[in-house]
C-alpha cells in the first residue's frame, strides 16, 4: 500500500501575468520540491522545468497559470502550465531541442522533456496548450494515469479540499473531501479524513465511509466521494457535494451526483454504484469549486486530455474562485 500520514499541501498556483513571475513560479517549485523530500539536483531541476514552461507561458500565451504541487502518488512533484493561447500547429517541432519562435537558445519544451521523469503535453490550435511536468525521487513516478488539482479559494491559505490516492489489494482507490466552510477550521476536518483514508483505504467503500463518519464527528464536517477502479469497473460511494463523471473522446459523458448529507453529522446509509467501464477511460471526481456545467457539453478537446491534464485543465477553465476546488482524475486499468 502506497500511504502517508501527512495530507499533501494544495497546489500553489502562480499566474504568469508578467516577466517577474516566471522567477516566482521558480521559487515555488524549488521550494515545493523541498518540501515533498527531494534532495540533490532535484530542487533546480524542478527551478529549471517551472521557469521553461513559465517562460513559455509569458512569451506566446494569454491567460497562462503554473500549478505546482506533489505527486499525487509517490514522492515528487508535478509543474503543470495551462494556457488560453493560440496553441502549436505542429506540436512534435516544438519538442525538438533548438526550436525557437522568438530569437532565443530555444532550450524549451525540448528540455523539460529531457529533464523531467514524466513529460506530457497537449496543444490545440485555437484552443491553448496544457503541459504536465514531473519530477520524482526514483527513476519512474507511480502517478502515470493520475491527476489532481487542490486549490484554496482566493484570499484563503489552507484550503478545506483535500484529495488523495492509494493502491491496496482491493484496487486503486481515490477520495476527494471537501470541509464545510473555507479556512482552517475547514482544513482540519479534510486533514481528519485524509488520516482515517490512509487507514482503511483497503476496506470496502461503505466500511471506509462509515469510519470518515465516525472521524469528523467532533469536526465540522464534510462532503466525500469515495472512487474504486477495477478492471471493467468503477465503484463510487459518495455523500454532499462530490461528483463523478466518466470521460471519454468517443461516448457520452457519463455523471453521477453523491447522497445529499454530510460526513461527520448526518450519514445517509452509504452506498456503492458499480458503472461498468473500458480500459483506458477516465474517471473524475471533483468538489463543488469546480463548476458541474464543465460536463455539460465539454469541448472535445478536453475529452482528449490524459489524465495528468484533465484536472489542471477543469481548474483553469471551470474553477469558483470563492470556494476551494479540487478535481481527482483515475485511468480505469488494463
Amino acid at each position: 500500500m502506497t500511504a502517508s500520514a501527512e495530507p499533501m499541501p494544495p497546489t500553489a498556483q502562480v499566474r504568469i501575468d508578467h516577466e517577474s513571475a516566471v522567477h516566482l513560479a521558480a521559487t515555488v517549485a524549488r521550494d515545493t520540491a523541498l518540501r515533498c523530500g527531494l534532495d540533490g539536483a532535484s530542487p533546480d531541476r524542478a527551478a529549471a522545468v517551472a521557469s521553461e514552461l513559465a517562460s513559455n507561458l509569458h512569451k506566446h500565451a494569454r491567460d497562462g497559470v503554473c500549478y505546482v504541487q506533489p505527486l499525487p502518488l509517490g514522492r515528487g512533484l508535478e509543474i503543470a502550465a495551462v494556457d488560453r493561447g493560440p496553441g502549436m500547429a505542429d506540436l512534435s517541432r516544438c519538442l525538438a531541442d533548438g526550436y525557437t519562435t522568438t530569437g532565443t537558445l530555444g532550450t524549451g519544451l525540448g528540455a523539460v522533456r529531457r529533464v523531467a521523469t514524466d513529460f506530457v503535453v497537449r496543444s490545440h490550435v485555437g484552443h491553448g496548450t496544457a503541459a504536465s511536468a514531473r519530477i520524482a525521487a526514483g527513476a519512474h513516478t507511480a502517478s502515470a494515469g493520475v491527476g489532481s488539482v487542490c486549490l484554496p479559494a482566493d484570499g484563503e491559505t489552507a484550503c478545506g479540499d483535500a484529495c488523495a490516492v492509494r493502491d491496496t489489494d482491493a484496487g486503486r482507490t481515490g477520495i476527494v473531501v471537501d470541509g464545510l466552510g473555507h479556512g482552517e477550521p475547514a482544513a482540519r476536518a479534510a486533514h481528519t479524513a485524509l488520516r482515517t483514508f490512509d487507514s482503511t483505504c483497503a476496506l470496502p467503500l461503505p466500511e471506509i465511509m462509515q469510519a470518515l463518519h465516525r472521524a469528523l464527528r467532533h469536526t465540522r464536517g464534510a462532503a466525500i466521494g469515495l472512487l474504486r477502479l477495477l478492471p471493467g469497473r468503477a465503484e463510487f460511494c459518495g455523500v454532499g457535494n462530490i461528483r463523478m463523471c466518466l470521460v471519454s473522446a468517443d461516448a457520452p459523458l457519463q455523471r453521477q451526483e453523491s447522497r445529499p448529507g454530510v460526513v461527520g453529522w448526518n450519514l445517509p446509509t452509504p452506498q456503492v454504484r458499480t458503472t461498468p467501464v473500458e480500459a483506458g477511460r477516465l474517471v473524475v471526481l471533483h468538489s463543488d469549486g469546480i463548476e458541474a456545467r464543465w460536463a455539460h457539453s465539454p469541448p472535445p478537446a478536453m475529452l482528449r486530455l490524459p489524465a495528468e491534464l484533465l484536472p489542471v485543465a477543469l481548474a483553469h477553465r471551470h474553477r469558483r474562485s470563492r470556494d476551494d476546488a479540487t478535481a481527482l482524475t483515475l485511468t480505469v486499468p488494463r
